[in-house]
Parts: C-alpha cells; structure tokens; sequence
C-alpha cells in the first residue's frame, strides 16, 4: 500500500517573481523549469498571502491564512512572548507523518544534517521532520520533502554579491547575464547600480532553474519521477523596492508548476490561486481528507470551483510596523492601507543597507526620477488604492478616486470587509508592545552578536521612530 502511494516534493525559492522562460521572460532561458511545466501544470495567476518570508510560510506550513492563526507579523513570537497555533491547526508535515510518510525539509543540496529554511512564527515541534533528505526513509516508504533554497538572495544587497553570482553563472553556463539584456519595469529607473543588481538577479534565477534539473534528474536517476508529484514556486516576489514586503504584483505574483501522477502535461491555467492550495493539493493526492478549518483548496479537483479573487496581507516586517491588504481579481487590485499618514518607504533597516534602494534614494533626492518612479517616495499613501490590470499591469495608476470606478472600488472594497471578517483577520487588533518589545530584543541582540554596529544602530533609531508615529497616531 505505501509503495502506491505518490511521493511530494515541494521545491521553494526564497525572493523569486515569475521570472522564468515559461512565463514569458526573454532575457534569461529557464529549461529545466521549462521542462517542468511542459510536464505538468502552470498556473499564470498563483498569489501568495503574504509578501515575505516568514508570514507566508507560516500560512504555507499551515494551509491557512496567516492572519488568522496570530502569524502576520514578520519574525515574531521568538522573544519572551510566544505565538502558539490554535489547539486544532496541525502543520502539514504532521498529518503526512501520521498517514505514514516520511517527512524531510532541506537545502540544495540535501543530506547536509540540517533542516532546510522554516521560519514559522510560532512555536512548533520539530520532530514533525523525520529529516533532511528522502534517502532516509524506509525501504517502500512514501516521502513528503521539502527543499528550500536561495533563489533571489543569491545575489546579495550590493555588488560583492552581484559579483559572486555572476562568477558562478559565468562558470556554470560559460558566461553571466549582461545588463544589456535587462528590462526594468517602467517604476524603476535605468540606474547603472539597479540594472547590475537586475542582472544578478537573473543570474540567481538561472542557478535556480539549474537546482530544478538537479532534483528532476536525481528522481529520475532513483526510478521516482514518475510517482512524484513535484510543486515548483516562490516564497513570494523580487526582493525589491516594490516587491518584497509591498502587495503589489511584484510583490506577491510567484510561479507555480505541479506536475506528477495523474496530471495531463502541457496544461496552463488562467485562475486565481494562491500558495496555501498546495497543501490541500497535496493531501489530495496523498489519500488524506483535508481538514475542514484549512483556508487551502485542491485546486485540482474535479469539483473544484475556481476563486473569483484572492487575498493578501503585510504587517510588522523586522521593526518596520505598517498594516495592509488587498484582495485581487482578474480585472482589479485593490489595496487598503490603514497607516496612511506614513510613507510608502517607512524606514526599513533590512532594506534599506540594499544597493537598489540606496540608488533610488540617491536619484530621487537629485530629482532624476520620472513621475512614475517617484511614486513610492510619496510622504504620505492613499487610504485606497484601485487598479485596473487590463490596461495598468503595473499598478501605477490609483483610480480609487475616479468616480467612473466608483462602483467597482465598492465592491472590493466590500469583498475585503467580509474576507476580515469571515477569517477572523487578527491584524484588525494593533499589536501588543510587549510582544513588539520582545520580538525587538531577540532582533538587536542577534545584531549585536554579529558586530554589526551600523545596522544596529539603524534599528534603534528605526524603533524610536515607529513608536514616535505611533504616539503621534499615525
């Protein structure tokens, strides 16, 4: 019985858009993503929950919405304060092990004897991982594993990393991606620091694509492929002044491959999904019965039915406190945010030590950003903003205030009331100071422990001045 059963490999990239052949990308080629997806299924429109690290994965692990298990806040619960999951939300890795598989998470490559990236924000028992690699498992025995890997953060925050990625491209496919080849979305300018960062970046999608033929020719060389079911996406988008940590698409917009038993290859889908349904999918596939209290969605069942939109949150990320969501549907985005009085560029330590943002500080204080590339260096936000996707793919006109879409604004507006509402959206109430406090110790004494007295610094006067808006009500 255990031998019929399917074997699933999640296969996860940190920082990574769609930026991937089979999604339309011409500067860079992707074939062993390519091959993936010729296989199997892509999905065009795949969405996460939240636009980094450790809030989407505690929704991924999970299957639910982060915001309704007390996990929305970025790297939180590891101070004095704890989060701990409601009595009846189990990780997933949990009823895989129960159903009798074995269950691994790791790096590329595997086998190391250390756990791949989990980063929940919540207390959780690690024994839910049987190990770091499937070869561990018994003789007949299914396997669920994950592999976790760099994707996007290979390339680093300045040029010694966008050096170091394009030596090993050079080296890996006899030569690195040249800024020529770059594109940039019309919201970034063509500084020579963010293009040599753009350029890095394909090159750590490349190095990516080349992990995905590693893994795919590792199951295929230990007679597996064929009953594994094998989900390729990202964590959430580009580490970038719009992506990471913003709802925008580049923010939250991630590829999406499943391929394996059972499913027609070559098939693209065009509905809205979002990175929670793989654990639903999964189950599935597995035999399991999927909880009732999951948000996930078996997304290939037969009698599915597809979601009309999608959903998403950002909230405290590292020190930077903010409060945003924002529901998607094929035609819209719309985005609320309820700290208006801040700007879109909160002070952001993480961030702001990137080379990308440095240059984009520099060039906009020099007034040599256009209109459109300035837009994220407003003082303050709208308390709304409306897009229309059809003919604004990169969200850059806020049509929230143009009567002509009054009634559309209305409406998802009303569809993100009653998703709080219906999910219970625990954002809803400010987070308490002791666990901002806690969560800020944990943060500085790592920092300090690294000697690193310049970034240090910058949190300190960061933490200052979050609590100084939030005396000031904004």
């Amino acid at each position: 019985m255990g031998e019929a059963r399917p074997n699933i490999l999640w296969i996860i990239p940190d920082d990574m858009s769609a930026h991937f052949s089979c999604y339309g990308e011409t500067s860079i080629q992707t074939p062993h993503v390519d091959r993936l997806a010729t296989q199997g299924v892509r999905f065009a429109r795949a969405y996460v929950t939240a636009p980094v690290c450790s809030t989407c994965r505690s929704a991924l692990i999970t299957g639910m919405y982060q915001t309704s298990i007390g996990a929305h806040h970025h790297r939180s619960g590891r101070g004095a304060q704890k989060i701990r999951l409601p009595e009846h939300v189990r990780l997933v890795p949990k009823y895989f092990q129960d159903a009798g598989y074995h269950t691994s998470i790791s790096g590329w490559p595997s086998g190391s004897g250390r756990f791949g990236k989990t980063d929940y924000n919540f207390e959780w028992d690690s024994h839910v991982y049987d190990g770091t690699d499937w070869s561990e498992r018994k003789s007949g025995q299914p396997f669920f594993a994950q592999i976790h890997t760099q994707g996007g953060k290979l390339r680093g925050k300045d040029r010694k990393g966008w050096e170091k990625i394009s030596r090993s491209a050079a080296q890996k496919f006899g030569r690195e991606t040249p800024v020529s080849a770059v594109r940039l979305p019309p919201y970034y300018p063509d500084h020579p620091e963010i293009l040599r960062d753009w350029a890095a970046y394909l090159d750590s999608v490349r190095m990516t694509d080349n992990m995905v033929g590693e893994v795919l020719d590792r199951l295929e060389k230990e007679g597996l492929r064929e009953n594994t079911l094998v989900i390729f996406m990202t964590d959430h988008g580009i580490s970038h002044a719009r992506g990471k940590q913003f709802l925008y698409d580049e923010g939250i917009h991630v590829p999406l491959i499943i391929s394996g038993p059972g499913i027609a290859p070559g098939n693209v889908r065009e509905d809205l999904v979002e990175h929670i349904d793989i654990a639903a999918v999964s189950m599935a596939a597995a035999g399991m019965t999927i909880p009732a209290h999951m948000h996930s969605r078996n997304i290939l069942a037969s009698h599915y039915r597809e979601r009309q939109a999608v959903f998403s949150a950002r909230d405290r990320c590292d020190e930077t406190v903010d409060h945003m969501r924002s529901v998607r549907t094929r035609k819209y985005k719309y985005i609320r945010h309820f700290l208006p009085n801040r700007p879109y560029l909160q002070p952001c330590a993480y961030k702001d030590a990137k080379s990308i943002l440095i240059a984009l500080r520099e060039w906009h204080s020099a007034g040599k950003l256009t209109a459109t590339q300035s837009l994220i260096f407003a003082d303050t936000r709208p308390a709304e903003e409306l897009f229309l996707l059809s003919s604004d793919p990169h969200e850059i006109r806020n049509l929230a205030g143009d009567p002509q879409y009054a009634k559309p604004l209305g409406q998802m507006r009303q569809q993100l009331n009653d998703w709080m509402r219906q999910t219970k959206d625990q954002g809803l109430q400010p987070e308490s100071a002791e666990l901002y406090a806690s969560d800020m110790a944990v943060y500085t004494r790592n920092l300090q422990r690294k000697a690193n007295s310049e970034h240090l610094n910058r949190i300190r006067d960061n933490i200052a001045l979050m609590k100084k808006w939030a005396s000031e009500g904004k």
